[in-house]
């Protein structure tokens, strides 16, 4: 079977300064961003490259529709190498944005279209969550579908990853929770994968050890704030780098497959969204294989958290509260009618992650984990 695949070529610097001087950014090159990670960190340096700026085209993660709209924008800028230095909207978005897109992109999600690189993409990432920047997945809202679906091929990996800690120094907190907790999922759900071998465990390992490690020392100073974080950040960014690998290659499960159907219907920020499910789809896997892998995880949230074996859910939960707040899904709008249609969204359009769960789900298991949370 295959153990480990790293296709972009990671690259570290401390500040984007560096990296635009050995990188040489000018004239064949657009830099995809946002107005105020272009201000601080581009618009100092006076580069000779096209700008194309993502949030005057929509906030929130991506839609089709908004790749349509800016693929026609950069038809115009040209370009050889496209630049995605943002979160992972920017970076997802990019990906798709490589590729020759002939008419409209949802005909490359839904596969009437296959995909086709047409310029070198750069990824950097100014969050530590989603580890896009070595994936070869681009996830958006289908709007005409009312549906998150995922693309994963070969030409959608970028082909040059830059981690620059630097970049994650402006993060909210509510952005750097979201986003280091998905992280985490990334890294437990792909160590549970059926696809895991002894490489992508080791990277799921580190990144968990380092972000529960992290996040205590962050509590353990008062709280979640940019000075209690702040030397932490080059941790974090590795850490989140390493779940990218890890489930670049191993690939994530149930936890992600149920929270597409949140996320998509009330607008729930991808890393929250995966929290609403992440234990108690591991309580689900426990019930059904308690003495397989996930006794070996547990053993590991144990020995980090400082806790017993028993107590590991509720503990995690009880530090990832100190970031993000766990809800009801009812507090966001969900209904009871819902906990059907959302089972039926799972099992019908996520069965790419559904393959990697630690054990088979059935239909009603599912739905007992939405129903559980409502």
């Amino acid at each position: 079977m295959k153990a480990l695949k790293i296709v972009p070529e990671i690259s570290y610097f401390d500040t984007f300064e560096g990296f635009a001087g050995e990188f040489e950014l000018g004239k064949d090159d657009v830099i995809v961003t946002e107005s105020y990670i272009y201000d601080r960190y581009v618009k100092p340096l006076n580069l000779d490259a096209e700008v194309l700026f993502h949030d005057e085209y929509g906030s929130g993660e991506p839609t089709d529709e908004l790749i349509d709209a800016m693929a026609v924008d950069l038809k115009k800028l040209g370009g050889k190498r496209i630049i995605a230095f943002g979160g992972g909207t920017i970076v997802d978005v990019c990906k798709v944005l490589a590729l020759e897109i002939k008419g409209k992109s949802i005909d490359i999600f839904t596969g009437r279209e296959k995909p086709v690189k047409q310029r070198e993409l750069i990824a950097i990432p100014t969050t530590c969550g989603t580890g896009s920047e070595v994936t070869n997945v681009a996830i958006a809202e289908l709007k005409s579908m009312n549906v998150k679906m995922g693309l994963a091929a070969e030409e959608t990996y970028a082909d040059k990853a830059v981690l620059i800690p630097e970049a994650l120094e402006d993060l909210p907190d509510y952005v750097f929770a979201t986003s280091s907790i998905d992280a985490l999922i990334h890294a437990s759900e792909s160590y549970l994968s059926p696809k895991a071998s002894p490489f992508t465990e080791m990277y799921s390992i580190s990144a968990i050890k380092t972000i529960i490690n992290g996040y205590r020392t962050i509590a353990e100073r008062g709280g979640n704030s940019k000075e209690n974080r702040k030397d932490l950040l080059k941790d974090f960014c590795y850490a989140a780098n390493y779940a990218g690998i890890a489930f670049g290659n191993a690939g994530c499960a149930a936890v992600h497959a149920m929270s597409y159907a949140l996320g998509g219907t009330f607008h729930v920020p991808h890393g929250e969204a995966n929290y609403q499910l992440f234990t108690e789809v591991f309580k689900m896997y426990m019930r059904k294989s308690p003495d397989g892998k996930i006794a070996d995880i547990n053993r590991v949230f144990a020995a980090e958290l400082g806790c017993t074996v028993d107590d590991v859910y509720d503990e995690l939960e009880d530090l990832l509260n100190k970031l993000i707040a766990k809800k009801q899904l009812r507090e966001y709008g969900m209904t009871e009618d819902q906990i059907d249609e959302f089972t039926e969204s799972t099992v019908k359009n996520q069965q790419r992650l559904l393959a990697n769960n630690y054990v088979c789900l059935e239909d009603g298991e599912i739905r007992e984990i939405f129903a559980n949370l409502y």
